[in-house]
């Protein structure tokens, strides 16, 4: 059973909304995706998408993009990104999801033997950050310390499996709010996305304070999933 990840699928929301126009590279992006998670996930892996899913503006808008997800193999764990406008209530949006498929929102599910927790985060603050900013900031530390704390609750003493949309540090911002409450609770895995084009240069990967930070935008990854380290 593995475990891979991927965001920022971008899928139409209903209308005709071609990728290309953020580049060549994007062209028949969701496609590509989809060949390539047929040839790898099996029924039983699981694959996390930390937002990001579809340009939607209503949950009804949506329903084409989640069945197209959910047609593909595997177990989902999906996360709200700062685009994802179509996702209202938790309650509802759980209610529209096909089988299979599962949401996160400041709370965390357990799967094939791990606690996956996780929520959307926010811009990390500047010297030049808005008020309004730094007030959002503040409260994606709450909410993100109530799923770490659920999921630890439900996990025990194992590592936690954690998504955040924004990335919660960056090459040269390496300690923040997030970092502390994510080393404070026994992260072992940390996913993010949002990042795209000239800003994936300044994203962190790699090992820090116990932590293995994932990247996984798809334009980043070539439109292939991301599999996680086999101790996931």
């Amino acid at each position: 059973m593995a475990f891979f990840a991927i965001s920022d699928l971008h899928l139409p929301g209903g209308d005709v909304k071609p990728m290309d126009v953020f580049g060549e590279h994007w062209k028949d992006h969701f496609e590509k995706i989809a060949a390539d998670w047929r040839d790898r996930v099996t029924e039983d892996d699981v694959v996390l998408l930390p937002g990001d899913l579809s340009w939607a503006m209503t949950l009804d808008a949506a329903r084409a993009d989640l069945d197209a997800i959910g047609a593909l193999p595997g177990k989902k764990v999906l996360l709200r990104g700062n685009h994802d406008y179509w996702w209202s209530a938790i309650g509802r949006v759980r209610d529209a999801l096909p089988a299979g498929m599962y949401a996160v929102q400041n709370d965390c599910v357990p799967l094939n033997g791990r606690v996956i927790c996780g929520t959307r985060g926010w811009n990390l603050p500047t010297e030049q950050s808005a008020a309004e900013d730094v007030k959002v900031y503040k409260r994606e530390l709450l909410r993100l310390e109530m799923t770490l704390k659920d999921a630890r609750r439900r996990a025990g003493d194992a590592p936690l499996l954690c998504m955040m949309h924004y990335p919660p540090l960056t090459d040269t911002q390496r300690e923040t709010g997030f970092t502390a409450l994510l080393e404070q609770y026994g992260v072992g895995d940390l996913v993010y996305g949002h990042l795209h084009g000239a800003s994936l240069k300044s994203a962190f990967r790699g090992e820090r304070n116990g932590i293995r930070y994932h990247q996984v935008s798809c334009d980043g990854l070539g439109f292939r999933l991301y599999r996680l380290p086999e101790d996931v």
